[in-house]
């Protein structure tokens, strides 16, 4: 069956939220979502997690795709210590939802499913090696080389944000808590204040730009990417640390490297759900 007719799922099993979506093609044609309680148990989080894909689920669906914030064996299909649902010590997570659902099903982090949805459906389709850049409360990073998306061991590939930077690492001067500790206030209101051309605001964004900057710097001498592909909640804000971030550029040794290089902003819609989806294509 081909591709672009097939329909598969796609979950996000998200810090707050898990969230489902039928997709069709490059569209999600139904989602569903539940709460995540960080105090579940094993039980009652798989049972919201199979209620999520069941109000999505139909006789159509040929396979799913699972994007989960933790360490995962994407060959076993284990999940081990999901940040957000501390009762997920070491879940055989695919075997419980091939059980469940008489599907194939296919794991992986949160990070790396970005860059593959994005490499399916969005800005990288056009990439044979680039890196998408998940910007939100922490720094996901996804590798993709020759095509095909590049996962380590135990899908542990491209932590970028555990790099040591200044007195702790890239994550803590990327995230959205960097706005929180140096600003005391979050990013989001930051973002609002800046609309409205507040001084401060503006000028938070730009020392994020310089440290964001920094941290891609670090990207291209690891993988001299064709592209870098920025998503998640702060990639909205590109616009008032875009400067910021060109003149750190300025810096890289190798200037030949950046002739063609491009920073690409993600516009996906349901980009996680495109993304867990993307792993059974």
């Amino acid at each position: 069956m081909a591709e672009e007719t097939r329909t598969v799922l796609g979950v996000d099993i998200g810090g707050t939220k898990i969230k489902t979506g039928r997709v069709l093609g490059t569209q999600v044609e139904r989602t569903g979502f539940s709460m995540v309680d960080k105090n579940d148990s094993l039980e009652t989080s798989l049972a919201k997690l199979y209620e999520t894909i069941e109000e999505v689920m139909n006789d159509s669906v040929t396979a799913i795709g699972v994007g989960v914030p933790a360490v995962v064996d994407a060959d076993s299909g284990v999940v081990f210590d999901v940040q957000n649902i501390p009762s997920w010590k070491k879940v055989p997570l695919k075997q419980f939802l091939q059980d469940k659902f008489n599907v194939p099903v296919f794991l992986n982090n949160d990070a790396n499913c970005f860059a593959l949805g994005e490499k399916h459906f969005g800005k990288a389709t056009d990439y044979k090696n680039c890196v998408a850049l998940s910007l939100g409360t922490g720094l996901g990073m996804g590798i993709i080389i020759e095509n095909k998306l590049y996962n380590g061991v135990l899908c542990g590939a491209g932590e970028v944000g555990m790099l040591s930077y200044k007195d702790g690492i890239l994550e803590q001067y990327t995230g959205s808590f960097f706005f929180e500790d140096a600003y005391g206030t979050s990013a989001r209101i930051l973002y609002a204040k800046a609309l409205e051309n507040d001084i401060k605001a503006i000028a938070a964004f730009k020392e994020y730009g310089m440290h964001l900057g920094e941290a891609i710097k670090n990207i291209l001498y690891l993988f001299a990417p064709e592209a870098i592909i920025l998503g998640g909640s702060i990639s909205k804000a590109h616009p008032l640390f875009k400067s910021a971030l060109d003149d750190a550029l300025k810096t890289f040794a190798y200037q030949k490297q950046l002739e063609n290089f491009k920073i690409e902003i993600s516009d996906l819609v349901d980009s996680p759900i495109l993304g867990a989806a993307a792993l059974c294509l």
